[in-house]
């Protein structure tokens, strides 16, 4: 079905495409492409691709990024419940690898949700150093929190904060900033018709607005060496070029870099707004009739001056006696070898969480996930969560239930049907061609699913 574009965005952007304007329109009459981006936490791309159900193609700047050929369903398939992969629009799968998270360094994506960009840097921080995904939606910030506990991730926290109170608390204490700003949603036109219908030159200004304000805030949190990300999903250049050069005219201890010229990028255009500097020409476009993406922009800062303030590792007191017994009767009777000595559990209201070495003190925040979330204390009992079974490998599971990725009995258990399965009694870990989809408990000759529920309605 055609889209139907407002006249007022029409005319804007053949004003300043003018001899790309006709190949611009016309992508609009075109299906826009599914992109895949692989999660190598769990398995290398090139072994995904030797086991995919579908015929895949590269992305040019993601090496775990494809475009999904035909008309499947790739978000109901065992395998994206296993988190093998993200389906992520191709635009955006340039961001996290333009940021380069380096092993041990802390990151902060700051408007996560629902999760994209922020499961992106996990995977290429190969869960080394920290890395804290926060979003003030709390509808939004629900599918971040799903996403990661399928992702397998254990150096993450997730926080539901307004970015001044994160600024206050941490101040410059991050290596890698990442704001992916709430703007007008141009660039996603093709994909999302509700975009077309909230558009307005009224949301352009207002969104413009936010940006500077929240850049001004992200740049807080930066230490000096560290870099600031900006990306929207936007054409419009009063939210692009024009809020980067508001940020480099008032921040003179931020530099803007110079990125890559990779296969479908093209550079920031300075003559689009008044006074711009050709400085701005650093920053990345992506267009839609030029690659194979929607639309997307992005600028990279780095911060040369200023105050450090990392704040170290946050050492949490260990579980009472009591709790700590019956982690341990749950791993004995259902996990093989002692529990790691270096692992460090935190209880938050009923919960049971390992958190990661690098993990700065979160108390005082809006924290939604501490860590990995292990399992939860009910009355005389451990009962495991869905992110322990998704993060710990393989080898540390006493039981464990393989089903074919073609399987009937792999879709029932996502539906949270109970499957014929004679063995053991008690916990069992549930994959699908070895990957782990969740729990399973065994009764009988018989185990109930254990799935969460939040995946049962995929399914």
């Amino acid at each position: 079905m055609p889209i139907e574009l407002p006249e007022e965005f029409l005319h804007r952007m053949q004003d300043l495409l003018k001899g790309e304007f006709d190949d611009f329109v016309a992508i609009y009459k075109q299906t826009p492409p599914t992109g895949l981006r692989v999660n190598a936490l769990k398995i290398e791309p090139e072994k995904f691709e030797e086991i995919s159900p579908w015929q895949l193609s590269p992305v040019p700047w993601s090496p775990s990024g494809f475009l999904l050929h035909g008309d499947e369903r790739p978000g109901k398939h065992p395998y994206h419940a296993a988190g093998l992969y993200y389906l992520q629009e191709p635009s955006a799968m340039a961001v996290a690898e333009l940021m380069k998270p380096k092993p041990g360094e802390r990151i902060l994506d700051l408007a996560a949700a629902p999760g994209g960009k922020a499961t992106h840097l996990a995977a290429l921080m190969k869960n080394s150093g920290f890395l804290l995904a926060n979003d003030m939606n709390p509808r939004r910030v629900r599918y971040l929190i799903n996403n990661f506990e399928r992702w397998g991730v254990s150096n993450i926290s997730i926080t539901q904060e307004r970015p001044h109170r994160l600024a206050k608390h941490f101040g410059a204490s991050f290596d890698r900033v990442l704001l992916d700003a709430p703007c007008s949603g141009e660039g996603m036109f093709r994909k999302d018709p509700s975009a077309v219908q909230m558009w307005s030159q009224k949301l352009v200004r207002t969104s413009a607005e936010r940006q500077i304000n929240l850049m001004a805030t992200a740049a807080k949190l930066v230490r000096p060496g560290g870099l600031l990300v900006y990306t929207t999903c936007t054409f419009n250049p009063d939210e692009n070029e024009a809020v980067v050069s508001v940020f480099n005219k008032s921040h003179h201890d931020f530099e803007l870099i110079k990125l890559p010229k990779l296969e479908g990028f093209s550079p920031g255009q300075s003559t689009w707004i008044e006074n711009g500097n050709e400085v701005l020409n650093r920053a990345v476009r992506i267009w839609p009739h030029k690659s194979v993406g929607e639309g997307h922009f992005i600028a990279v800062f780095h911060k040369t001056d200023g105050e450090d303030r990392r704040i170290p590792a946050w050492k949490p007191q260990d579980l009472v006696k009591k709790d700590r017994k019956l982690v341990d009767d749950f791993w004995q009777k259902h996990m093989t070898g002692p529990i790691p000595m270096e692992w460090r559990f935190s209880l938050q209201g009923n919960r049971v969480y390992l958190i990661h070495d690098d993990t700065p003190d979160l108390r005082g925040l809006h924290v939604l996930h501490w860590g990995v979330w292990l399992g939860t204390l009910k009355k005389a009992r451990f009962e495991p969560a869905h992110p322990m079974i998704m993060t710990l490998p393989e080898e540390m599971f006493r039981e464990v239930l393989n089903l074919g990725s073609d399987s009937e009995d792999a879709r029932a258990y996502l539906r949270a049907e109970t499957l014929d399965a004679p063995g053991p009694a008690g916990w069992i870990r549930v994959c699908v061609d070895g990957y782990p989809l969740g729990w399973g408990k065994r009764v009988g000759d018989r185990i109930k699913s254990h799935s969460p529920r939040w995946l049962r309605n995929i399914y």
